[in-house]
């Protein structure tokens, strides 16, 4: 079961990775002209997933990765994290402690932000065969 909880948790990182990381991907293939920044499913993807994450937070729910991660740990006989995926990981990255406020704030804005790329950098019109 570790095992299981180890790979949710490389899951939950790509994710996370996915989200974050195609943000500057998106601005800086909009300037440098990129078509495949904007391919249609990758955009309404990185959007859905957002708006996801902000949701949750917004309603108080964990991430569904995060609820399985830990009960396969608190299974396996070990120890589950207390908090978010997000907020757990940083508090240990950077020692900094914050309120689950601050996480859904943080959330929103980043959609906001993806949204606003949507907008000024837009996917191409899907294609119908």
């Amino acid at each position: 079961m570790v095992i299981l909880a180890d790979l949710l948790l490389i899951t939950h990182f790509l994710f996370v990775a996915f989200v974050v990381v195609s943000v500057p991907l998106i601005v800086l293939g909009g300037v440098r002209n990129w078509k495949w920044v904007r391919n249609f499913w990758f955009r309404l993807l990185h959007l859905f997933a957002i708006a996801f994450v902000a949701g949750e937070s917004l309603i108080g729910v964990f991430c569904p990765l995060t609820v399985w991660e830990q009960e396969l740990r608190k299974r396996s006989g070990g120890e589950a994290y207390e908090g978010s995926f997000i907020e757990h990981w940083i508090s240990r990255a950077l020692y900094w402690e914050f309120e689950p406020w601050v996480f859904t704030v943080a959330y929103v804005a980043f959609a906001a932000l993806v949204l606003i790329l949507y907008r000024v950098i837009p996917p191409f019109p899907r294609r119908v065969r």
